[in-house]
């Protein structure tokens, strides 16, 4: 197994972002993209068994990871961001895995129908979302986020996901940390991003679904098969709308395919790449 890894940055835009590059630089790139509050480093294991084939790029997002904070979150931006990152890498082909928030990055990308993506992966995520799911992860965002000792926020965390993988959570919520002025821990992500009062501008269903349908290159669309954000009706629908699109559930997973169930997720991603 691979384990070399970099970490890098760009200046794109007047915006630093930052990311994570595994693997050999001659080897196919998959570039991964991360959800809501998430970051580069919650791909680590998964990063890890793919960079055995793969050149693996895992983006931290605007205002999430160690990339920097701005004033524009819209999905707009992060599809101009991702855009800017494959020019200024040089990628001449890449394939492109996005969950949740980074799903829909991806697909209002590969909607573009940019000449160098190969295959493209979407992870629980669609142009319509279940609103007590949403509603759910808002509420979860604008709760306590200042901990006394990392492992109380792991312990936080963990409860509010049960079915999560523990050394994956565990990983996941330690590299999104960082000391507050008295000495205790908040996460890393743009604050602005927790404020009931600053929404995330993100296209209607409509715009959505007329990105989606535009897309050409052979997709993989994963369903948790107990997510409360991507219905199977809305899941079974995406199927349908683009030529060479397959639908696959994990049973028992909800939103947080990759959390949840790591081990089933990798292998339906190097099954389908």
């Amino acid at each position: 197994m691979n384990d070399l890894v970099r970490d890098d940055y760009l200046m794109l835009e007047g915006l630093r972002l930052h990311y994570r590059d595994w693997g050999d630089a001659t080897a196919p790139p998959l570039v991964l993209l991360h959800g809501f509050t998430g970051h580069a480093r919650s791909w680590d294991s998964f990063a890890r068994a793919m960079s055995r084939q793969y050149r693996v790029l895992a983006l931290d997002q605007r205002g999430h990871g160690e990339s920097g904070w701005t004033t524009d979150y819209s999905t707009g931006a992060m599809v101009a961001d991702l855009g800017a990152f494959v020019a200024a890498l040089g990628l001449k082909r890449f394939d492109l895995l996005g969950l949740s928030m980074g799903g829909s990055v991806a697909y209002n990308y590969a909607g573009s129908r940019p000449a160098e993506l190969g295959r493209l992966v979407i992870v629980d995520i669609g142009p319509e979302l279940v609103a007590s799911g949403s509603q759910r992860i808002q509420a979860g965002v604008q709760a306590s986020d200042t901990f006394d000792s990392v492992e109380a926020a792991i312990v936080a965390s963990r409860a509010a996901n049960p079915r999560a993988d523990e050394d994956e959570m565990s990983n996941r919520v330690r590299h999104n940390l960082m000391r507050t002025v008295d000495g205790r821990w908040t996460f890393r992500y743009d604050k602005a991003l927790r404020s009931p009062g600053r929404p995330r501008p993100r296209p209607s269903s409509d715009e959505n679904w007329a990105a989606w349908r535009q897309i050409t290159a052979p997709t993989l669309l994963l369903r948790g098969g107990v997510s409360d954000i991507l219905s199977l009706e809305t899941a079974e629908r995406m199927a349908k709308e683009i030529p060479d699109c397959r639908l696959m559930e994990v049973p028992g997973s909800g939103h947080s395919i990759p959390l949840e169930a790591p081990m089933r997720f990798l292998e339906a991603v190097q099954t389908f790449l």
